[in-house]
Formats: structure tokens, C-alpha cells, sequence
């Protein structure tokens, strides 16, 4: 593997490489399809993968997969749980081939302990979720157990191999803590995150060693100007690089799904590249009933084949790339069959659109953009990019390259020296809106040269703004998140 050290222009490229057909847009994949907005508990919103950074974790890559988009901490009383009726996974494509090679399934129960209060001689259900305060593992106090298993698949996700996964005293059944309903319910502002930590589990891989998991609610971790952008960019895209705008989703949480896997457990023998993204599914078939019994959810019956309905790798992509009519069939649709999306990347819309808004910022104007099927669709030689490569979209790690300490982290990834991080792969603190925006307007022509020493098919006469150092003005470190697994942060109180 080619040192980016002795490659110049790619501390810079790398860092934007695969963000390349991204110009700015809303939160990462929150709300970004027709279909989705009916559907929320299956809106997959961001996913993240990356070489575990925690002291003495650097042989694992955590996986981490975030639904149900703009949570308000004040969600009472059903809270954000996920549906139990839906099929979440975590794929891992280890060859290069847009195929998924290693799947993680995820699917949830809720069970209600039917608790009841004395009333007047009757015994009545109580409407909460908790009759009183919550500490432990599935208190009597928790009126509502949800509970998820997990399952490994290896080849086809529907038709491999497939092994139920345990934890390390044998349990194949893990309890997913409840939502973060305020600091009286947990004994205070620390109480909370005392009681989510009892739900980080030990889990044996069957072949290659023990991993973690946890299930839960966190603090929203993408950070951006989402209400300035979608209000045609209303903010200075020229100013400074954390100019203080507004944090959008500063005061929401999200439902996330964090997995640390063994590296030796995700990768192929001689290619250390994998490919992962993230996809929720629902059944073909609903039932509503008009006159439901007891039970939670017994008003839905579901039934047929699995249909995919959320796909997420990269940031951004379906909000500012796929076109609306698109919108749904590419968050059904799979990587090896990415070739019907192509006009997208090679002709794409949003940096005419940033031109409009901003003339000085010429977009490009080599078409069809090379620069962007190489660098979006395949990763770049010598940094993420497979052996032998079939063009498709995911985020794309390779494990190789050693973690960078919390402490040293650059949120502008490859581009800013630091090799771990985004393109390859992407970690919490990464700043993908920035980094994504300047590859849009053709950072990559202007850095590879007259010479094309990049190979990407552009030059700097083709993209007069390549250089610029654009901005959404919105800027975190790698200090505001946890330093460990699952390292998104406490979520916020529903009493606040």
C-alpha cells in the first residue's frame, strides 16, 4: 500500500475522495426520501466505520449505524423504539465485488409487563413507560422490555450462512436501555449514562475472537447548518471555518446501533479495503387492523418478503445526489447494481446549483466528471480503494492504516493529514459536510495537476473554485465525543 506521505497531492485529495459528488445539503441522510418520511423508525441517518481509537482497542473496527432522525429528548411516553417489525443491518463487502460478504441482522422485541395500578378497587394498565425511577438491567420499574438478537450472516444476506451471535455467559438475547427519559428518572444528570453503560455487551464471533455491542439511544453526533443550507445557503460558504453558525441538530438524539468487531473477524485473506453501509428493511406486506386487541403493536400485521426501504454509506448522498423520483429506489436498491445511478456522479446537479447562489463559485466543467467515478464510486488507488474494485457506493476503511489518537485526530481527515480518517472511513468527529463541498467544486482537479498524477481525468483550468476552502461554518472535535466504545455522547434529558 502506496504511503500517502510520499504521495503529496493526497493528503489533501484523500481526505474529500469519497465524498466527491457531495456539495452541501441537510443532516446526513435525515428524511432524505419520499418514503421515509412516513417511515422514521427505519430512516437510517448516518453511518460511521473506523479503527477503533480507544488506548488498547486498535484491533477492531467499530461499525455504528443511526435511525430514526431528529429525535426531541422530550419523546414521552412511547419513546424512540426501534420497530420490531423491521430488519436492521450492518454489511461488510471485504473483496471489493459490491457484494455484502458479512451481514449483521438486528431484530427487536417489545414486551409489555402490563403494569397496573389499584384504582378504585380495579387493577387499570398504567400509560408510562416506567412506573417510577430506573437503575440495572431490566428493572421491574420498566414497564416496557425491548430486547434484540443478533445474528451474523456470511455470503447472500438472505441466503448464507447464518449464526445466531451470544454474548460471552451464553445469553442470545440483549436488553436495549430506554430511552434517556430525564435525570429524576435516573437519579440525577449522571444516572443516566451509569445505567445505558450496563447495556455495552461482550459478544463471541464464532472463528475470530469477542466483540461489543451496544443498542441505545445517543446524542445526535452529525453536526451542521442544516436550517442556513436548505434556506439556499444562506451563510457565507467563504468565511471561517467554524464561524459559529448554528448546530441544527446540537439539541436532538438519534438510535444507534454500535458494533467492535476483531479486524481479522471483517477483513478477506490479502485485502485489508473493506466496504460497509448500513440498510433497514420492513416486510412487503401490512394488515392495519380497524379494531386492535391488547398488546403493543397489534394494530399493524405484517407478512411477506423482506423489502429494503433505507441504504446508507457515504454521508449525504441520497439528499444531494440521487434525484427526487430517485430517492426511494436508490434507498431499495444494492451496491453492485449502482451502474443505473451513474448520470448522478458523472453529470451531477448541486455544484450548478452552488453556482447559481454563489457566481464566484464556478462549478467544474469537465464532464463527465472521471475525477468523481474514481474517487465516489471506487476509492482512491493507494488509500481505500480494492484490488479489484466493482464501481459502487459505501463507505470504504482500510485497516491497515493505523488509528489516530483522539487527541490528534483532524476533522478534515486525509485532507489534513491524518490518515484515519475520512475518506477512509469516517469517524464521529469528522467534518464530511466541508470536506464533501470542496470536492464538489473540483478539489480534485486542481490538486492532481496538469500532469494528472491522480489519474482522475480533470485538470485545474477545469475547476476554477477547486481551491477554495468552502464551508457550512459548523465545526466539532474529536474532544466533544466520547473517548470510548460506543463513543457517541450521553443523550440529552427529556427534562430538559
Amino acid at each position: 500500500m502506496q504511503k500517502l506521505q510520499k504521495w503529496s497531492p493526497a493528503l489533501v485529495l484523500a481526505g474529500v475522495a469519497l465524498g466527491a459528488v457531495m456539495a452541501p445539503a441537510g443532516a446526513s441522510s435525515h428524511r432524505e426520501a419520499p418514503f421515509l418520511t412516513n417511515a422514521p423508525k427505519v430512516d437510517g441517518t448516518d453511518f460511521y466505520m473506523f479503527r477503533s481509537y480507544a488506548p488498547g482497542r486498535q484491533d477492531y473496527v467499530t461499525l455504528i449505524a443511526n435511525f430514526i432522525p431528529f429525535q426531541d429528548p422530550q419523546g414521552g411516553p412511547n419513546f424512540y423504539q426501534f420497530d420490531q417489525n423491521a430488519l436492521y443491518e450492518i454489511h461488510i463487502d471485504n473483496n471489493g465485488d459490491a457484494k455484502e460478504d458479512i451481514t449483521f441482522q438486528l431484530r427487536f422485541k417489545n414486551t409489555s409487563k402490563r403494569t397496573a395500578l389499584t384504582i378504585g378497587g380495579k387493577q387499570v394498565l398504567i400509560p408510562l413507560i416506567n412506573s417510577s425511577t430506573i437503575s440495572g438491567v431490566n428493572p421491574a420499574s420498566l414497564n416496557v422490555r425491548e430486547t434484540y438478537t443478533i445474528d451474523m450472516v456470511k455470503g447472500d444476506r438472505r441466503a448464507g450462512t447464518r449464526t445466531r451471535l451470544a454474548g460471552t455467559g451464553g445469553a442470545t438475547e440483549f436488553d436495549k436501555p430506554v430511552d434517556n427519559i430525564g435525570d429524576k428518572t435516573f437519579g440525577g444528570t449522571s444516572g443516566y449514562e451509569t445505567y445505558a453503560n450496563q447495556h455495552i455487551y461482550d459478544i463471541t464471533i464464532p472463528g475470530c475472537g469477542t466483540g461489543r455491542v451496544f443498542v441505545g439511544q445517543r446524542k445526535e453526533p452529525f453536526y451542521i447548518a442544516v436550517g442556513k443550507i436548505f434556506d439556499l445557503f444562506n451563510l457565507n460558504p467563504l468565511g471561517a471555518e467554524a464561524a459559529g453558525n448554528k448546530n441544527d441538530l446540537e439539541g436532538k438524539n438519534v438510535s444507534s446501533i454500535a458494533l467492535e468487531v476483531p479486524i481479522a473477524c471483517l477483513t478477506a485473506a490479502g485485502e485489508p479495503v473493506i466496504g460497509g453501509y448500513a440498510t433497514a428493511s420492513v416486510r412487503q406486506g401490512r394488515l392495519i387492523n380497524p379494531a386492535p386487541g391488547s398488546g403493543i403493536n397489534s394494530a399493524v400485521k405484517e407478512g411477506g418478503p423482506w423489502a429494503q426501504v433505507s441504504r446508507l454509506g457515504m454521508p449525504l448522498v441520497n439528499e444531494v445526489i440521487i434525484g427526487m423520483d430517485d430517492k426511494d429506489r436508490f434507498n431499495s436498491s444494492k451496491p453492485k447494481d449502482d451502474a443505473q445511478f451513474l448520470n448522478y456522479v458523472t453529470n451531477p446537479v448541486l455544484p450548478a446549483v452552488v453556482e447559481t447562489l454563489f457566481p464566484s463559485a464556478k462549478a467544474p466543467t469537465n464532464f463527465p466528471r472521471t475525477d468523481l467515478v474514481t474517487a465516489f464510486l471506487k476509492g482512491l488507488p493507494g488509500v481505500n480503494q480494492p484490488k479489484n474494485v466493482v464501481a459502487s457506493e459505501m463507505l470504504r476503511l482500510n485497516t491497515s492504516t493505523a488509528p489516530t489518537a483522539l487527541a490528534n485526530q483532524n476533522v478534515l481527515g486525509v485532507a489534513g493529514g491524518d490518515n484515519a480518517g475520512f475518506p477512509n472511513g469516517r469517524r464521529p468527529a469528522d467534518d464530511v459536510v466541508d470536506v464533501s463541498l470542496r470536492v464538489a467544486m473540483g478539489a480534485l482537479c486542481v490538486l492532481t495537476g496538469t500532469s494528472d498524477a491522480l489519474g482522475v481525468g480533470c485538470k485545474p483550468a477545469d475547476a476554477p473554485a477547486g481551491g477554495l476552502k468552502l464551508t457550512d461554518g459548523v465545526r466539532k472535535s474529536a474532544a466533544d465525543f466520547k473517548p470510548a466504545f460506543p463513543y457517541l455522547n450521553t443523550p440529552l434529558p427529556g427534562n430538559q
